[in-house]
């Protein structure tokens, strides 16, 4: 679905149905380098079980116009104007990565308007190594190298991974390559900032009011699950969902797991 922002073109996977705003919506938001694609085992199903879905695509990502955003506060108020354009009062929202620090933020900017708060492979702080910084604005394709090494387990190159069909590391570096070839403009680098210098998740965390549910990953060397523990603390009605086998593409890697946890959580 394309809605207009400011007169530009503003992308939103509806998981292959028309998008209905008088049923509970969910509200995707993906992480750096990444697009509303990485959602689509978990959107679909939602949209056929009872739910309209928004899988966005930030600006400058994807089929979104316009340049990266710069900070996690400017994405938040943009799914806000998202939710406005779409005719959605309230969502529930899931963000992975990048993603869930843009829906705490989102929360906190307007917490009447959040009716469930999912957040998938996140750390605050979210700091972002030096050498990684680097290359993601000096050698782009590095960058993209050795994010999909640290973002995958070892069960993603195995013929039991639970992702069929498809090449769950290839997959992952033709996206951030397309997200490169269609926007020169270091998005990379952009987005990992934008983590890097996010100072507001503590306060955020303090304010949430509604249903929160981390979904982590034992073996994610990224934003492993210690690194949750500040935020996680600061929100006591809080749940968390620890998976076995994956790494930070907990998407890819364990589709089913995570479906269930999320579809779980958001028909209660």
């Amino acid at each position: 679905m394309l809605l207009k922002m400011n007169g530009q073109d503003v992308y939103c996977y509806t998981g292959g149905k028309i998008f209905n705003p008088a049923l509970p919506t969910v509200v995707f938001i993906h992480g750096a380098q990444n697009d509303h694609s990485v959602w689509v085992l978990q959107t679909r199903y939602f949209a056929h079980h009872g739910f309209s879905v928004l899988a966005v695509d930030l600006p400058g990502h994807g089929r979104s116009k316009g340049d990266a955003l710069k900070s996690i506060e400017e994405m938040a108020a943009w799914i806000l104007a998202v939710m406005d354009a779409a005719g959605v009062q309230s969502a529930s929202l899931v963000g992975h990565s990048m993603g869930s620090l843009i829906a705490l933020e989102t929360c906190h900017k307007a917490p009447e308007r959040v009716a469930r708060l999912a957040l998938v492979g996140i750390a605050y702080p979210m700091k972002v190594s030096e050498v990684l910084l680097n290359a993601s604005r000096d050698e782009e394709q590095t960058a993209i190298d050795m994010v999909n090494i640290w973002q995958h387990s070892t069960i993603a190159q195995k013929p039991s991974c639970p992702g069929p069909g498809f090449y769950v590391m290839g997959g992952s570096r033709r996206l951030m390559q397309r997200i490169s070839k269609i926007n020169p403009e270091k998005v990379f680098f952009t987005d990992f900032t934008a983590c890097n210098t996010y100072a507001n998740g503590e306060q955020a965390a303090s304010t949430v009011p509604c249903p929160t549910l981390f979904v982590l990953a034992k073996n994610d060397m990224m934003t492993p699950p210690k690194a949750s523990t500040l935020i996680s603390k600061a929100i006591p009605h809080s749940k968390v969902t620890l998976l076995d086998n994956c790494g930070h593409d907990i998407m890819a890697e364990q589709p089913d797991a995570l479906l269930s946890a999320l579809f779980s959580f958001a028909k209660i």
